[in-house]
């Protein structure tokens, strides 16, 4: 009796080896990431100790400078919080795809990552972008020019609607006085959430934009499809 019971579970436990096996064979494997069509733009935010900004900035000028001069970077710029000084973005723009998975295996990035997680008091955070409003590729000034950098998030049903007024608020402000740089991107892995990036002449522009009737229509607008506090930080650029 033992044996017969013994045959018949090894017989159902082959049984049920083979259907897994069957299974498995049928199970199309997981598609491919998807290519990303054109320029990538990247905002980079790292925050390194208070008292380490200073080997900070050597590590992040060390990287900007490496990095453009790798084959398909076509700007890489290094800015400080205002206020904050020890929190710092990278804002990078790549040719192709191509050309920023080959960024990422360089010994730039590497060094970087290595030099941050030292002095870091919290984790690197990178975000790959396409672009949807974007203008010309110039490099950004100095001097008493701001950056500001704005994450916004939408909530998901509302993706094409949160589309449509960044590239709005994009189109506008490009033409407003004082503006040297507008553009609207959106992340490659979340579609609805978007980067905005300016750069305004001095803070009396920044604020003249803020007060600007295309920028309050817009903030209007988001309102009821945020899905997130609007974060908006003001830089200055790393010479």
């Amino acid at each position: 009796m033992n044996t017969l019971l013994c045959a018949m579970s090894i017989g159902v436990a082959l049984i049920l080896i083979g259907a897994v096996r069957d299974v498995q064979a049928q199970t199309p494997a997981p598609a491919p990431p998807p290519v990303i069509e054109g320029n990538i733009y990247t905002a980079i935010y790292i925050e390194v100790m208070p008292t380490s900004r200073a080997d900070g900035v050597t590590a992040l000028k060390r990287y900007r400078d490496a990095a453009r001069a790798e084959d398909g970077n076509m700007r890489c710029e290094i800015v400080s919080r205002i206020g904050q000084p020890h929190q710092f973005a990278i804002l990078e723009v790549w040719k192709d795809q191509k050309a920023f998975e080959a960024h990422g295996k360089a010994a730039a990035a590497a060094q970087l990552r290595e030099k941050v997680h030292a002095m870091r008091s919290a984790p690197l955070d990178e975000r790959v972008h396409v672009g949807v409003s974007v203008g010309p590729l110039q490099p950004g000034p100095a001097g008493d020019a701001v950056y500001v950098v704005t994450h916004v998030d939408v909530i998901p049903p509302r993706k094409e609607d949160g589309l449509a007024a960044v590239k709005q608020l994009g189109t506008d402000s490009r033409s407003a006085s004082g503006n040297v740089r507008f553009e609207v991107v959106q992340q490659t892995n979340r579609a609805n959430h978007f980067t905005v990036v300016e750069i305004w002449k001095d803070a009396k522009a920044v604020d003249a934009h803020t007060m600007a009737d295309a920028t309050r229509a817009f903030r209007d607008k988001l309102g009821p499809m945020s899905g997130a506090l609007y974060d908006e930080r003001m830089f200055k650029a790393v010479d």
